[in-house]
């Protein structure tokens, strides 16, 4: 009887210990989900970025055609022509200035990512100066 006695004891040993990898197995696996949900919302924050600097890539190319061609047009077509080419595509990178602000203050939920995100201030201070620079680009094409 005694020796009845002693295989529940070292069954119930490979029992506890095949509990106990179960529980850390557990453990990782809790640990390792949040870590992927911490590093999915840092990838959601650069990808809001990279989406940023496209917008205010963009806004800058059609400010820059937008005064290119209503100086390269003149006397190329007619004036009104060359003027509303140069507005609009002005007017289209004060557009993006606005939308690549607007876009970057949207605010990932929860989990908080460890990514810092760009200060909304200097979002703001950068793309209003910009957009400055459209404005003074657009009186000038009109005023030529």
């Amino acid at each position: 009887m005694a020796g009845e006695q002693m295989r529940p004891a070292s069954g119930q040993g490979k029992l506890e210990k095949s509990a106990a990898k179960l529980e850390e197995s557990a453990d990782q696996q809790v640990d390792s989900a949040d870590r992927r949900t911490e590093l999915a919302a840092d990838r959601t924050v650069l990808a809001a970025e990279r989406t940023y600097a496209a917008w205010v890539r963009t806004g800058v190319a059609a400010l820059a055609s937008g005064v290119g061609a209503g100086a390269l047009l003149e006397g190329v077509v007619p004036q009104g022509l060359a003027l509303a080419t140069g507005s609009l595509l002005i007017l289209f990178s004060g557009f993006c200035f606005f939308v690549a602000v607007r876009r970057e203050m949207i605010r990932v939920a929860p989990p908080t990512p460890d990514t810092p995100r760009l200060p909304p201030a200097i979002l703001i201070a950068v793309n209003g100066f910009l957009m400055l620079v459209s404005l003074a680009a657009l009186v000038g094409v009109w005023l030529r």
